[in-house]
């Protein structure tokens, strides 16, 4: 019975410093759990879209489909590297014209990257001013609201890719029973 009650009475100790764990960085677990779903959602497109589409744009003016998974790995590495405050690392380069599977490999490999830079990211330097595009400097949280903004963009991209060529895109899709 004294086995019981020091059990119980170690796990109502614990949980409250998991919870508060978790609640110390809420913008920060929130930011990791989004780009987590969002690069699920983001490599299910580009796994499902046909290889032989890649080249697909529906107007001229518009990024084909290899080209949105080109910019998003290169999005990546620069976006979650200056977030997590790590070097990305060199890779060889990638562009459009390269085969379905070398396109999926490198996003696979940028969203990887982003999972390890910003594991160790926490809500204390949101206000730190990082380099930017061009130049300029923006705080951490407005870089990765730029993040969550720039995936919703090219998920929703890939979305209407995907219907216009007659296929479902990967939220709009039953769960399998």
């Amino acid at each position: 019975m004294h086995v019981r009650a020091y059990s119980a009475t170690l796990a109502l100790m614990l949980v409250p410093a998991l919870a508060s764990a978790q609640a110390a960085n809420p913008v920060a677990t929130a930011f990791r759990d989004h780009a987590k779903s969002e690069a699920k959602n983001l490599i299910a497109a580009a796994e499902d879209f046909p290889a032989d589409k890649y080249g697909f744009k529906p107007t001229p003016a518009q990024m084909s489909f290899g080209d949105v998974v080109v910019h998003l790995s290169q999005g990546n590495d620069f976006l979650c590297g200056t977030i997590g405050g790590v070097q990305a690392p060199t890779r060889t380069k990638v562009d459009a014209s390269a085969t379905k599977d070398a396109l999926v490999a490198r996003l696979k490999e940028t969203f990887a990257f982003c999972d390890t830079s910003l594991a160790g990211l926490d809500d204390s330097k949101l206000s730190e001013m990082l380099p930017f595009f061009g130049g300029s400097k923006m705080s951490r949280a407005m870089i990765m609201t730029l993040t969550t903004a720039d995936y919703a963009d090219h998920y929703s991209q890939a979305a209407v890719y995907m219907r216009l060529n007659g296929m479902l895109p990967p939220t709009a899709k039953k769960p399998a029973t």
